[in-house]
């Protein structure tokens, strides 16, 4: 490395000193700015930290709590774009998971009544009404799990279709609504 050296007048003199830094070796100019740095965010946080203390020892609690508040910074900011791709990804998988969870709770649903003996007793009271004609009559004929499972299949993937649908065009529509206006505007409060 080479000498440098810097002029810096004082008082109308030159004087000349050599800038120690440049010579030395990296990891030592690294070590020392983040020494320097790391001192100088002691003090301003200890500045800090004595001014809420201050305030909060002048004021009481109300003090103390408008000193915490304006401790902590707050940026306001407006929701001006949703990308609709993104969106429509979002909803998609989420449709998916609320078609998964439909699909078990029929089925859980259907095994229970079974279970309970619900099929049983709904034969039961149709006999009764009707009579002996209804002996062949069987109401799991017409609810089975294989036709409710499909029929929740067939529910599903046009509850999948249709969520990813309206959240994409949901999504199209608020950016030409923030267009005109602006967007949602949002305060965020770092604790």
């Amino acid at each position: 490395m080479t000498d440098r050296t810097a002029e810096r007048t004082t008082g109308g003199g030159a004087m000349t000193e050599r800038n120690e830094t440049e010579s030395q070796p990296v990891t030592q100019r690294i070590t020392g700015k983040v020494a320097n740095a790391a001192g100088e965010f002691k003090r301003t946080t200890s500045a800090a930290a004595s001014a809420v203390a201050s305030t909060a020892r002048t004021s009481g609690p109300a003090g103390a709590a408008q000193a915490s508040s304006a401790g902590s910074r707050r940026a306001r900011l407006s929701l001006s774009r949703i990308d609709p791709w993104s969106v429509m990804k979002m909803a998609f998988l989420l449709s998916i998971a609320l078609s998964v969870v439909m699909i078990v709770a029929v089925f859980v649903i259907w095994l229970v009544l079974g279970a309970a003996g619900v099929w049983d007793s709904i034969n039961q009271a149709v006999q009764d009404v009707v009579g002996d004609s209804s002996a062949g009559w069987n109401v799991q004929d017409y609810l089975g799990l294989a036709r409710i499972m499909g029929f929740t299949m067939v529910v599903s993937v046009f509850n999948i279709v249709l969520m990813t649908a309206v959240a994409t065009l949901a999504a199209f529509l608020y950016n030409m609504a923030a267009a005109l206006l602006g967007g949602v505007e949002v305060e965020l409060t770092e604790n």
